[in-house]
């Protein structure tokens, strides 16, 4: 069985209206199950060498980076074009998903493949889509997880908060940061979207995140637009 999750986001009054990530139907089949998206945080751990009921040593906080700007051109809304793309994750079921994505844009998959990433020939933006979590929870719920996990970043990645909107189906956060130095040891700025889409039930199915370059943020939200108006998640179990 199929559910289809559409709704188109809007500008207005100089903010960003956005939804959330999310992805339609087979909730059924993994309704008791408890594994999540990947936004779920976790709690801190101790400090290396503390014991329960005493003050832990305070980790020292790393310096703030110098940020770097990608002056690349942005990425322009006029030349994408959108096709239909398939996939398959797997996590607590196995998904199906059916998506429309800029043409030109190749996939890749971890291993498992928990999420599905459309990158731009340029490497510098892509869309990352996850479904095949338990579909248990509204959107906003998914929206203030996300939030509490990156307040947890350390300073050095420079996360700045943009705009929070909920509506009906969907709730989306944008925010800009700075990549760990590991992976961007130039410490490029990038712009990110995050979707949560809800489904029949009210709740969160597929997590949508679209990222890019500051100056790419109208074309960014185009690909997320395209994305949830047209997302459709079909489960079955994992051994089918």
């Amino acid at each position: 069985m199929a559910r289809t999750v559409s709704r188109r986001a809007m500008l207005g009054a100089g903010l960003l209206t956005l939804a959330g990530v999310g992805g339609a139907g087979g909730y059924g089949v993994g309704l008791f199950l408890t594994e999540e998206p990947s936004l779920a945080g976790t709690a801190a751990p101790l400090a290396v060498g503390s014991t329960p009921g005493t003050t832990p040593t305070p980790t020292p906080t790393p310096p703030p980076r110098k940020v770097t700007y990608d002056d690349s051109p942005a990425l322009d809304v006029d030349d994408l074009r959108y096709k239909s793309q398939t996939f398959d994750v797997k996590s607590v079921v196995k998904s199906r998903v059916s998506v429309r994505i800029p043409s030109g844009w190749s996939l890749t998959q971890p291993d498992p493949p928990k999420t599905g990433r459309f990158t731009d020939p340029t490497g510098k933006r892509w869309i990352r889509i996850e479904a095949g979590f338990t579909i248990k929870r509204p959107p906003v719920t998914s929206m203030q997880a996300r939030i509490a996990e990156l307040n947890r970043l350390p300073a050095n990645q420079m996360l700045h908060l943009i705009s929070q909107r909920v509506d009906a189906r969907y709730a989306t956060i944008a925010y800009t940061y700075v990549p760990p130095p590991e992976q961007s040891p130039e410490g490029v700025l990038r712009y990110v979207i995050v979707r949560w889409v809800a489904d029949d039930s009210g709740n969160c199915a597929v997590e949508m995140s679209s990222t890019g370059l500051p100056q790419d943020k109208d074309a960014l939200l185009d690909v997320l637009d395209h994305a949830a108006d047209s997302v459709e998640r079909r489960d079955t179990p994992l051994s089918g």
